[in-house]
């Protein structure tokens, strides 16, 4: 399904399902801390109903299933629920995945305790979605965000990498990240109060070629780039790895979540 926002990317189309396959296989890349963090808040956990809006292939619940909460996933690109089904079932795991926006949900009114965004709450049209979260969440149900990004001033893997992807990618505005909290619209606020946030490093490990992977799978380079582009910037990019990175190596991120609370 391809999307054009002209909040991203200048309005560059980009499709996750021509990245499913990699997105399935290298974006699956969150440490245990990043779990934990939410664990310790006493969310996700057992006897809860949560809804994973924007859940890709299904990351996060499929590895928080072992905490016990019912799970529920949704995604616009039909694509990234097909792998999210496959790997649930190859893990024989009860999770229910949907494709639909986050703008069309259809669930009935106070049917979840936990709504979770995780690489997501950007995307969504928030005048529309705010409202409708807070209809879906029991009284005093949360909102969880999450996000996690390299650090390219500060690791140099994930900066010449970066550079790679704005050579083919220009206008690609998932570039330049700095450690900072979570952006809330102002419309949140008429259905939800600030509860908790924390922004914190992580150092994640990869290999040259699961950070290939990881970088292949992103959007300024397999949801968006023809067929030609694509193969010229795996050649550079496998090229460029081969001169500047180990074989095993951790690359800098910082992660961040936002918890807000139904008013």
């Amino acid at each position: 399904m391809e999307i054009q926002d002209s909040r991203i990317d200048s309005g560059k189309a980009f499709d996750w399902g021509k990245t499913s396959k990699e997105y399935a296989r290298y974006r699956d890349i969150y440490p245990e801390e990043f779990y934990q963090k939410i664990v310790d808040r006493g969310l996700c956990l057992k006897g809860q109903r949560v809804l994973d809006l924007g859940t890709g292939t299904g990351v996060l619940p499929r590895n928080m299933y072992r905490y016990g909460a019912k799970w529920t996933g949704t995604d616009i690109s039909p694509e990234q629920v097909k792998e999210a089904k496959r790997l649930a079932e190859e893990s024989d795991m009860k999770i229910d995945f949907l494709a639909v926006p986050a703008e069309q949900l259809d669930f009935p009114g106070q049917s979840f305790d936990v709504i979770t965004a995780c690489q997501c709450f950007w995307y969504f049209d928030h005048k529309k979605v705010m409202p409708k979260l807070a209809e879906l969440l029991k009284a005093d149900g949360k909102l969880l965000i999450l996000y996690m990004a390299w650090l390219p001033y500060e690791d140099e893997i994930a900066g010449a990498s970066e550079e790679l992807v704005l050579k083919y990618s220009p206008k690609w505005s998932g570039a330049g990240e700095t450690r900072h909290p979570i952006w809330i619209p102002d419309v949140a606020y008429d259905y939800f109060e600030m509860e908790d946030h924390e922004e914190y490093d992580l150092m994640v490990p990869f290999t040259k070629g699961s950070w290939h992977g990881r970088m292949r799978a992103c959007r300024g380079v397999g949801a968006s780039l023809s067929d030609e582009e694509l193969a010229a910037w795996d050649k550079e990019h496998r090229e460029m790895l081969e001169r500047i990175a180990p074989e095993r190596f951790e690359v800098l991120h910082y992660a961040a979540l936002t918890v807000l609370k139904k008013r």
